[in-house]
């Protein structure tokens, strides 16, 4: 049966208090949605169809001292001065820490009232990455004072011609006498670089080759030397090209040098990838109070559109995807407040919320814009943003392709060869996540272990299609010791991806099911997740069965492997109910 509990899972303005987070946070968390609601939908639309640059945000940022409180780890938290915008007043330095919790929240906000709020918010993140990191403590000193004053940050790490690949950077450092250097060079895609008072550049020295050439260093987007070349999207989100030249990097400016560099650059994209999943949970949570209120009162051939059974199926999956989206970011939030040294599973479930959770979010909103077809387009919706805005975050911080072989490299360990840990507890406890700026190198991740996945599907044993899935997970245990790609294979990248993501599914189911049982799921909803997910697997089973490199044994394994899941016509009648009742439930003030 439906409980109230469950109905609460979506965020909705009207009814939203973060009472599980400390006075300040949750004083920050509401202002924040109180602001967005009290310039309303037409400036929220107006601004994105007209790129506004996003100051009056920033002003009530600074204003509210909402990036510095969420954006200081504690020990920076008396490091920065007092804020020289008049009117501003950032909030004690006892509020100030880096809790991965409430940056959680925030993104889901920021992406519920629009993905360009969010953008600079995220890019400052991964501009602080680098400097966080530093053991200098001058530059984090500085950077403790900008956020204070209510500046954004950028990341300085891709360029143009080699994306990413930072093995092949082309911003070159030579060195100058006094221990400085000069950097000349460009970046590409670099968010906030029309703005930031400090951007973390990646480079290389002139007079060194290999690891021990790579510089992190802190540029100011105002100095001379930094041209702004252009906004390369266009976007209220400033994505910038710009150009050093001959620019004077002070010893005092430099973050990181030699390998050091290289692992600051890898460990902050772990600590920024991870804001993409509850971005992406926000869009979809609104375009479903749009989507659901429009397709219910609107009347075709005498009926609501809601009344035809493809529309409820729709829907009802999109709801249900979007439920298991927000249960596994949540349950991730646990696992990347807990890490530390001896545990990192979160380097297998960060890239899943990276990869798995945007494109979830990519197909709940098709589900939707099917329903709703031409409206979808109609300039003063929210969803016509929604539709555009969550393409792009499965391929931000890495393509999907990247996460999904980054995933692979967990599988073996994960499936077959299980450890022993101590439960990880619901973590939203006023607490510091400080080991997410103490990573360490960035590699062994072959030899990272797993509690054993089976322990969260046998607690849900008696939901017929969570049984129904273990059978499809159980097979996937059988195929990696009996069919698994051999040395061939494996350099066919097409072919592991696609079991990458039957491996990816396994990791989605037992998030949620740890989750589902924390938080009192109803089992009927759970139910109908998990009935989607046997539809998936079966879906990524077939497309393995018609890879060009399949061996004959993988094809009937491939097949073997497909089920039907468990149907259940009065359950689906159930959870409809919860997606109906969200018929205007929320509309965003005029």
């Amino acid at each position: 049966m439906t409980d109230n509990k469950t109905d609460q899972l979506l965020f909705n303005p009207r009814t939203y208090d973060p009472a599980h987070f400390d006075p300040e946070t949750r004083r920050l968390l509401r202002a924040t949605v109180d602001w967005f609601e009290e310039r309303g939908k037409k400036k929220l639309v107006e601004d994105y169809r007209t790129r506004a640059w996003l100051a009056d945000f920033l002003a009530f940022s600074a204003k509210e001292g909402l990036f510095a409180t969420f954006l200081t780890p504690a020990a920076e938290a008396g490091a920065g001065a007092a804020p020289a915008a008049t009117g501003s007043a950032p909030s004690a330095t006892g509020d100030k820490r880096w809790d991965t919790a409430r940056i959680a929240a925030l993104n889901e906000i920021f992406g519920f009232y629009g993905l360009d709020y969010w953008y600079a918010w995220q890019v400052t993140i991964l501009g602080l990455g680098p400097v966080w990191q530093s053991d200098n403590a001058e530059a984090r000193a500085r950077a403790a004072e900008l956020l204070d004053q209510g500046e954004v940050f950028a990341f300085g790490l891709s360029e143009k011609t080699h994306g990413a690949d930072i093995y092949s950077t082309d911003m070159v450092l030579t060195p100058e006498a006094d221990g400085g250097f000069r950097a000349t060079g460009s970046k590409y895609y670099i968010g906030n670089g029309n703005e930031a008072a400090l951007v973390s550049v990646f480079g290389r020295r002139s007079d060194l080759e290999g690891p021990d050439a790579y510089v992190f260093f802190a540029a100011d987007s105002r100095h001379p030397a930094y041209r702004l070349v252009k906004n390369v999207v266009d976007s209220s989100k400033y994505v910038s090209e710009f150009r050093l030249e001959d620019y004077p990097v002070r010893a005092a400016d430099v973050l990181h040098t030699g390998r050091a560099a290289f692992d600051a650059a890898l460990n902050t994209v772990n600590v920024g990838k991870f804001n993409l999943c509850t971005a992406s949970v926000g869009i979809c949570e609104h375009a479903m109070y749009e989507a659901v209120t429009h397709a219910h009162s609107r009347i075709l051939y005498g009926r609501p559109v809601t009344a035809f059974p493809h529309v409820r199926r729709e829907l009802t999956d999109a709801y249900a995807r979007l439920v298991g989206m927000k249960l596994f970011s949540d349950r991730a939030v646990d696992y990347f407040r807990t890490a530390g040294p001896e545990d990192r599973r979160y380097l297998l479930f960060n890239p899943m919320t990276k990869m798995k959770v945007t494109t979830e979010g990519e197909k709940v909103v098709d589900l939707m814009w099917d329903v709703i077809a031409a409206k979808g387009f109609e300039k003063d919706t929210y969803f016509a943003q929604a539709a555009s805005e969550i393409r792009g975050l499965p391929k931000l911080e890495g393509t999907v392709h990247v996460n999904l072989a980054l995933i692979l490299k967990f599988m073996g360990n994960y499936l077959l060869d299980p450890a022993e840990y101590a439960p990880v507890p619901t973590r939203l406890d006023a607490a510091d996540d400080a080991f997410l700026f103490q990573q360490g190198p960035a590699r062994g991740l072959g030899a990272i272990r797993f509690h054993d996945w089976r322990t969260a599907y046998d607690a849900q044993a008696a939901v017929p299609n969570v049984a129904r899935f273990r059978e499809q997970a159980d097979a996937l245990c059988a195929f990696v010791t009996t069919a698994a790609p051999d040395k061939e294979q494996s350099k066919d990248l097409d072919l592991l991806l696609a079991v990458g993501q039957l491996f990816a599914l396994v990791v989605y189911g037992q998030l949620i099911l740890e989750q589902a049982e924390r938080t009192g799921l109803d089992s009927e909803v759970l139910d109908e997740l998990f009935a989607i997910l046997v539809r998936d697997f079966s879906a990524h089973a077939v497309e393995l069965h018609g890879k060009d490199s399949a061996t004959e044994v993988q094809q009937q394994w491939a097949l073997g492997a497909v089920r039907r899941p468990v149907t259940d016509a009065e359950r689906s009648a159930r959870v409809w109910t919860r997606v109906e009742a969200l018929a205007g439930a929320y509309e965003m003030k005029p």
